[in-house]
């Protein structure tokens, strides 16, 4: 993590040095989101909704661009576990993180982004429940790495991003309730304002 944000300063230092155009606002919306597992007896189960709100900051010239964010999000997902005599269980998670993503895109007609890069997600607290709302303990990683892609329209001060997550690295450690490699999934839709 701390080479990750080592090198994510030296790229936002060297773009503010070059003199491009600069701009920072807030940004928030909503992201609909599973986990994705691949292990004996589990599967995924329901998409569910969340939110996250924070900072953005945008850094470059006419064509080509770099858009790192701040973010707290609030996501999750279910999980399905069957048992040898067919039983199934259905575990509801909930994750509250601190999301790094930086953005490298290109700009067409003025209005138009495509955009790609790596996220950071810092873990702050988690909750993962049976179906009767009994606590399970889940061993998961404090941070983990992925990356985001998709889309960006800009009108006027106004900015509008519609992008997709994945996860590279997994979400849980050894855990004797969850043998199974956990990653999530995203689809999210988010608006900002440059204040400048």
């Amino acid at each position: 993590m701390k080479h990750f944000l080592f090198l994510i300063s030296a790229i936002i230092l060297s773009f503010s040095v070059q003199g491009q155009d600069f701009s920072i606002g807030p940004k928030a919306g909503i992201s609909t989101a599973n986990i994705h597992v691949n292990g004996e007896d589990f599967q995924t189960g329901d998409n569910d909704f969340g939110y996250h709100l924070g900072l953005f900051v945008r850094m470059g010239g006419s064509s080509i661009f770099m858009q790192p964010e701040l973010l707290f999000t609030s996501t999750g997902g279910s999980v399905i576990k069957t048992d040898d005599n067919g039983v199934q269980t259905d575990f509801n998670a909930s994750f509250n993180r601190l999301d790094i993503p930086v953005m490298f895109g290109l700009k067409f007609l003025k209005f138009l982004r495509v955009q790609a890069g790596p996220i950071a997600s810092i873990l702050v607290d988690y909750k993962i429940e049976d179906a009767l709302n009994v606590p399970v303990e889940v061993d998961y990683k404090t941070s983990t790495f992925g990356y985001q892609a998709g889309l960006g329209l800009d009108l006027g001060n106004l900015i509008f991003d519609l992008k997709y997550e994945s996860s590279l690295s997994k979400m849980s450690k050894s855990s004797t309730a969850f043998q199974t490699d956990q990653r999530q999934n995203q689809i999210i839709l988010s608006a900002g304002f440059r204040f400048f």
